[in-house]
């Protein structure tokens, strides 16, 4: 991970508003999750303090869904006022558990986020399957701050997308 990405966790969240259905918006390809569109990502809390993980996605060329479930932890212990850093340890192959960390959350909404594990992989998640283009600007600038290769974002394809075309409305077009 880029010695700075080390550092960037946010250093509170509240897990419970964490929790629930985000969508995939853009992520830095990975052979786990090679051509899937239609990501999600779900979380919850077990009863043993742990988040359950259920990740998602559509397979056009197969025509099947595939899921993962995992198991994250938190990897430091809970701040005076209850909230949680962004430093988390997932794995979905127990017992190996890889980093979670929330770089970027939109708070006080928690409605998109900006989560990597070593300097390989980066996500930016939203509550909802699109994201408009400034907040993915603004995430993929912080990222590429921190050292990410942003120029090999994969922008990942949801149902009932709405590719908007920009400039068409402002430019006459000649034919």
């Amino acid at each position: 991970m880029p010695p700075a990405a080390q550092s960037a966790v946010v250093s509170s969240f509240d897990p419970q508003q964490y929790i629930g259905t985000w969508y995939e918006i853009a992520r830095l390809d990975n052979s786990f999750e090679k051509g899937l569109e239609q990501v999600t990502a779900n979380y919850s809390i077990d009863d043993d303090g742990t988040i359950k993980v259920i990740n998602r996605g559509f397979n056009p060329a197969s025509g099947e869904w595939k899921e993962a479930i995992g198991k994250a932890k938190f990897a430091d212990g809970p701040n005076k006022d209850g909230t949680r850093t962004g430093r988390l340890k997932v794995s979905f192959f127990r017992p190996i558990y890889g980093d979670y960390n929330i770089i970027e959350l939109d708070r006080p909404y928690y409605n998109y986020a900006l989560v990597s594990s070593g300097k390989e992989y980066l996500w930016i998640l939203s509550r909802t399957p699109q994201l408009t283009f400034p907040i993915k600007a603004q995430l993929m600038a912080k990222a590429k701050e921190l050292g990410f290769a942003t120029h090999e974002l994969l922008f990942v394809k949801q149902a009932n997308q709405v590719e908007y075309e920009s400039g068409r409305h402002v430019m006459p077009q000649h034919n």
